[in-house]
C-alpha cells in the first residue's frame, strides 16, 4: 500500500494541478508514516471549499469517549487528487471520496496522511477530482473527551449530595474543531452544518440549531436530530450533552432563548433570561437585522476556561457569568453578567453573521463585540451605569499599548499559539475604544449607519479591516472631506498610542504629538504618527470643540484668552494628553477650587494621564500627588477610584520596603478617612454607590485601619456563629471573608465553605480570601495544586494571580509556575488567556533586578516553547517598569509623605 501511494503521489505531482505550494526544502514536510506531505503551509489550500457537514457524533460518558462520522460536501475549485483538511489528535477509522450521486470513487480504503505540526491531514483520491462537480468526503473518527478545555472535552460538578456528574461540552474558537471532528477549520470556509447526537434517556443534547426529532435507535439510546443550519465558521460550530434544567422566554419577534444550568443552581438562571430577551431585541432594532435563528440557548458550563463563547444559537458561558443569586451576588458581579450576555449576544451580528476573514482581524469580532457591551447596557439598563466602567476599559488598553511588547489592532498570526494571543486586551478594549473614539468623531447616527451598511454587505460572509472603513459614511469636517479609511488604518495598522502635548501662549496652543511610552528604547517614537480627532474645553467655552490632527504639531488658535485648556473631552479619544507646566498647574487649582468644572470622566482621565505620566518619567511624582489633592472633595466613584487604585499600586510595590510603608499607610488612611467613613456596611444605594463602597472598604481594610478591620471581624463571627444562615451585605462580603480568613479557625471555616457552596460567585469570593492568608504554608499546601479536586483546574490561572498579589506569595506562585510548568502548557495551551494571565500574574509585583533576572533565566530555559509569545516580552517589560518607577520615584514619595505627616 505504502509503494502504491508513492506512485501516486508522484503521478499526483507531475500531472494535477493542485499539489505542495512548498516553500519549504524537499524532504521537510513528511506525514507521521514517513511519506511526503502534498501541502507544506499552516493555512488550508483554497482549491476545495467545504459546502455542508452531515456530523453524526456519539459521546460516551462512562468511558469518556467519543466516535462519529461525518460526511463533507465539498466543492473542488482546480483539478486535484488530494483533499487536505484539519484534524487534531483524532483516530481517523475509514476515509471515503464520494460522487455527487454517493458512489465510491475506489473500492479501496484510502490511506489517510497525517501531519501533526500543522494539524492537518491529507486524503489521495485515485481518481481526479475534477473542478465544478460535487463530491462527498465521508470519513469516521474517534478519540477520548479531551481532559482540558477546548475541542469536545468533558466537564463535572458535584451535586449537594456529593455524586459526581459528567457532561460533555464543545469549545472551538479558535482553532480547536479539529479536535472534535476532522473539518475545514478556517473562519472563511462557512458551510452549513446538520447534527445529530447519541445520547443515554438520563441526558439531553444540544447544539446550535432546534432539534427536528428524536429517534431511539435500540440499547437504551437516543439519536437527536437538529435542523440544517445557516452558512457558519466551523468555530461556531457547538454540541453539549448533559442533565441541565432551563428556564425558557420568547422575544417580541418569536425567538426562544433558553437558559441551561446544573439542575441544583436552576434557580440562578432567572435574571440572565431576562437580560437575554431585552438586549437581543435591542440588538435587532439597532442592527436593523432579526436574529436569523429560531433559538438562543445560553448554558453555563461547570469546567470553562474563558469568560464565554458565542457559538451561533448555543453560547457557552462560565458559571460565575451567567448565574446570578440576589441573595449572593453583588452590584458588580450583576454588572459583570449583563455585560457578558451583552458581549455575546452582539457577536451573534458581529462574528457569527459576519465573520473576519482571518484570524489578525479578530478585533472585528472581539474589539466590535466589547463596544456593544456599553452601547447595549447603556440604552437597556441605564441604573447600572456602565459607562462608569468603560473608562476602566480605555485606561486597560493604554496599559498594555505604552509597552514596546504591544502590537497593531491588525497583526500577522499564522499557527494557533500566535492565533490565541490575539484574543488580548489589544483585540477587545483597545479595539471597543478607537470604536468609541470614531462614534464621538461620526455622530451616533453616523456610527449606526455606517455599521448596519457593513453588516447587510458582508451577512453569511467574511470581512477584512478595510471592509469596515469602506461601509461607514463619507464624512467631512470643517468643510474638507475626510479619508476615514486613511485616518482609521493609523490606528488598526500601527501599534502604540498617541502622546499630545500642549504648550499654551497666549490664545495660541501649540499642540505636537508622539507616540507614549513607558520604558523608551532606541525605536523613536516620534518615528508615529495618527490622524487624531481632539478634542478640548477651556474655562470660557461651553461646548466641546474638535480638531483633526494629522501633523507632527499644529498651532491652534482660541477665540480668546483663557484660564484653563483641557484635552481629549470625557476621555472620548484614545490618546494621552501632556500639558506644560502652566497647563498643570492651571488645571490642578482647578480641581482644587471647583472641580466640577469637569465632567467626571475628564477628572478620572486627568487623574490617570499624570500617574502614567509619572511612570514615563515625564512628570514628577509631586506634582501628580498635588493634583489628586481635591480628592477629599470628590464624590463621583470613577475618579475616586482612579485615584485611590494608583495609591493601592504604588502600596503593593513598597510595602516590602518597611520604613516608608509605614508612612504610606498613615498618609493614604489620613488623606480618605472621610471618604472610608462615609461608607456603610450594605447593599443600599446606586449602583455607583456600590461598587465605590465595595472598593473603598476593601482597600480601607487592605491598609489594616482598624475601624474597618473591627467591622469587618464582628460581621464575620456574626456569620460563622449563625453557620452561614446570616446573609452578609452583598457589596462587602469578600473584604468580610479576607479578614476573617487571616486567623486559622476563619481560614479553615472558610475552606470548608468552599467545599459544599453550590454558587460559584460566592466560591470566588471564598477564594480570594483563602488566597489572601499570610500563612505561606495554607497557601503552598492547601491552595496551589495541579489536581483539580477541591479548586477546578479552570480557577488555577486566577488562583495563582491571586497568590502572586499576597505579599507571602510572590515566590510560592512563581516557585509553582517553574516547577510545574509542562502540567501547566497541558492545561492551558500556549499563547492562551490562561497561560498569558499565569505568565503576567506571578511576575507582576516584582520591582526588583534580581528578580528581574529571575524572570529572564526561567524564560530563556524554555525558549523553545515560548520563543514566538509576545506575553513574555510583556511580562518582563512590566518588571523593568516597576524597577524604573522605583529608582524615579521612592525618595520623592519619602519625602512627600514626610511633609504631609508632619
Amino acid at each position: 500500500m505504502h509503494l502504491l501511494l508513492v506512485i501516486l503521489f508522484f503521478l499526483e505531482a507531475q500531472f494535477c494541478v493542485q499539489s505542495s505550494d512548498s516553500n519549504s526544502p524537499a524532504g521537510e514536510n513528511l506525514a507521521t508514516n514517513g511519506l511526503p506531505f502534498p501541502w507544506s503551509k499552516v493555512r488550508l489550500p483554497s482549491y476545495i471549499v467545504p459546502v455542508h457537514y452531515h456530523l453524526l457524533i456519539h459521546p460516551n460518558l462512562t468511558t469518556l469517549r467519543f466516535n462519529g462520522s461525518v460526511k463533507i460536501e465539498i466543492d473542488v475549485k482546480n483539478n486535484t487528487n488530494w483533499v487536505v483538511l484539519h484534524s487534531k489528535n483524532l483516530k481517523i477509522f475509514t476515509a471515503t471520496v464520494l460522487d455527487e450521486h454517493e458512489a465510491h470513487l475506489s473500492d479501496k480504503v484510502l490511506s489517510v496522511l497525517e501531519y501533526p505540526s500543522h494539524e492537518q491531514i491529507a486524503i489521495f483520491s485515485p481518481k481526479i477530482l475534477t473542478s465544478g462537480e460535487k463530491y462527498f468526503l465521508y470519513l469516521e473518527f474517534g478519540a477520548p473527551l479531551s481532559d482540558g478545555f477546548y475541542g469536545f472535552y468533558k466537564s463535572t460538578y458535584k451535586t449537594k449530595a456529593g455524586e459526581t456528574r459528567v457532561l460533555a461540552s464543545t469549545h472551538f474558537e479558535p482553532t480547536s474543531a479539529r479536535m472534535a471532528l476532522p473539518c475545514f477549520d478556517e473562519p472563511i470556509f462557512k458551510a452549513n452544518y446538520t447534527v445529530r447526537i447519541r445520547r443515554g434517556p438520563s441526558h439531553i443534547a444540544l447544539s446550535n440549531m432546534p432539534l427536528e426529532q428524536t429517534v431511539e435507535i435500540g440499547n437504551g439510546l437516543f439519536e437527536d436530530q437538529f435542523e440544517v443550519s445557516v452558512r457558519m465558521s466551523s468555530y461556531l460550530l457547538a454540541f453539549i450533552v448533559c442533565d441541565f434544567r432551563s428556564v425558557s422566554g420568547m422575544t417580541a419577534t418569536g425567538i426562544n432563548i433558553t437558559i441551561y444550568a446544573v439542575p441544583e443552581k436552576w434557580h440562578q438562571t432567572h435574571y440572565a433570561l431576562e437580560a437575554a430577551l431585552r438586549l437581543l431585541e435591542f440588538y435587532e432594532q439597532y442592527f436593523n437585522i432579526l436574529y436569523p435563528l429560531p433559538k438562543l440557548d445560553l448554558i453555563a458550563i461547570p469546567d470553562f476556561q474563558a469568560g464565554a463563547m458565542e457559538n451561533w444559537g448555543l453560547t457557552t458561558y462560565r458559571e460565575t457569568s451567567l448565574l446570578y443569586d440576589p441573595d449572593i451576588s453583588s452590584a458588580s458581579d450583576k454588572l459583570w453578567v449583563t455585560m457578558v450576555i451583552g458581549h455575546e449576544l452582539a457577536h451573534q451580528w458581529f462574528g457569527n453573521l459576519v465573520t473576519m476573514e482571518w484570524w489578525n482581524d479578530i478585533w472585528l469580532n472581539e474589539g466590535f463585540a466589547r463596544y456593544m457591551e456599553f452601547v447595549s447596557l447603556e440604552a437597556v439598563y441605564p441604573e447600572l451605569k456602565v459607562e462608569d466602567h468603560f473608562l476602566d476599559t480605555c485606561f486597560g488598553a493604554i496599559g498594555r499599548d505604552s509597552l514596546n511588547s504591544s502590537r497593531p489592532i491588525s497583526s500577522l498570526a499564522e499557527n494557533p499559539a500566535q492565533i490565541e494571543e490575539m484574543f488580548d486586551t489589544v483585540s477587545y478594549d483597545k479595539g471597543a475604544c478607537i470604536l468609541h473614539m470614531l462614534r464621538n468623531f461620526l455622530t451616533n447616527e453616523g456610527f449606526q449607519s455606517g455599521i448596519i451598511r457593513y453588516l447587510h454587505r458582508f451577512k453569511y460572509s467574511n470581512a477584512r479591516n478595510e471592509d469596515l472603513w469602506d461601509s461607514l459614511i463619507k464624512y467631512r469636517f470643517a468643510g474638507e472631506h475626510i479619508d476615514l479609511k486613511k485616518m482609521m488604518y493609523t490606528w488598526t495598522l500601527q501599534k502604540g498610542i498617541p502622546l499630545i502635548t500642549v504648550k499654551r501662549q497666549g490664545r495660541k496652543l501649540y499642540i505636537g504629538q508622539e507616540r507614549f511610552l513607558k520604558i523608551v528604547l532606541p525605536d523613536d517614537p516620534s518615528c508615529y504618527l495618527w490622524h487624531i480627532p481632539l478634542t478640548y474645553k477651556t474655562s470660557h467655552s461651553d461646548y466641546e470643540m474638535k480638531h483633526i490632527l494629522t501633523t507632527k504639531s499644529d498651532v491652534l488658535t482660541l477665540d480668546e484668552e483663557v484660564d484653563w485648556v483641557k484635552l481629549n473631552s470625557d476621555m472620548n479619544g484614545y490618546y494621552i494628553v501632556h500639558y506644560d507646566e502652566e497647563g498643570w498647574n492651571a488645571l490642578t487649582e482647578l480641581l482644587r477650587i471647583n472641580h466640577t468644572a469637569l465632567s467626571f470622566k475628564d477628572r478620572a482621565s486627568l487623574i490617570h494621564n499624570a500617574f502614567q505620566l509619572v511612570t514615563a518619567g515625564r512628570l514628577s511624582l509631586n506634582r501628580a500627588l498635588d493634583l489628586i489633592g481635591y480628592l477629599k472633595s470628590e464624590t463621583h466613584n470613577v475618579p475616586l477610584l482612579q485615584g485611590l487604585g494608583y495609591l493601592q499600586s504604588f502600596y503593593k510595590m513598597i510595602e516590602k520596603r518597611n520604613i516608608i510603608f509605614r508612612d504610606f499607610l498613615s498618609g493614604s488612611i489620613s488623606y480618605f478617612r472621610d471618604v472610608i467613613d462615609k461608607q456603610s456596611w450594605s447593599d443600599d444605594g446606586m449602583v455607583s454607590d456600590r461598587r465605590l463602597r465595595e472598593e473603598v472598604l476593601s482597600l480601607a481594610c487592605d491598609f489594616d485601619y482598624p475601624p474597618c478591620l473591627e467591622k469587618a471581624k464582628h460581621l464575620y463571627n456574626s456569620w460563622v456563629e449563625s453557620n452561614g444562615a446570616i446573609s452578609l451585605p452583598t457589596d462587602v462580603s469578600e473584604t468580610v471573608y479576607m479578614v476573617g480568613a487571616q486567623d486559622d479557625s476563619g481560614w479553615a471555616y472558610l475552606l470548608e465553605k468552599y467545599g459544599v457552596s453550590m454558587c460559584e460567585t460566592e466560591k470566588s469570593k471564598f477564594l480570594s480570601a483563602l488566597a489572601s492568608s499570610k500563612d505561606s504554608e495554607k497557601l503552598s499546601r492547601y491552595i496551589l495544586g495541579m489536581d483539580g479536586t477541591l479548586i477546578k483546574t479552570q480557577n488555577l490561572p486566577s488562583l495563582i494571580y491571586l497568590v502572586a498579589k499576597n505579599p507571602v506569595g510572590h515566590f510560592l506562585a512563581w516557585d509553582f509556575v517553574k516547577k510545574h510548568w509542562d502540567e501547566l502548557v497541558e492545561k492551558f495551551p500556549l499563547g492562551s488567556f490562561g497561560i498569558r494571565n499565569i505568565i503576567v500574574g506571578t511576575v507582576t509585583q516584582f520591582s526588583s533586578t534580581e528578580e528581574l533576572r529571575e524572570v529572564e533565566n526561567f524564560f530563556k530555559s524554555i525558549t523553545e516553547q515560548v520563543s514566538e509569545l509576545r506575553v513574555i516580552q510583556v511580562a518582563t517589560e512590566n518588571v523593568e517598569k516597576n524597577i524604573m518607577w522605583l529608582s524615579r520615584n521612592l525618595e520623592t514619595m519619602r519625602t512627600w509623605l514626610q511633609q504631609r505627616l508632619n
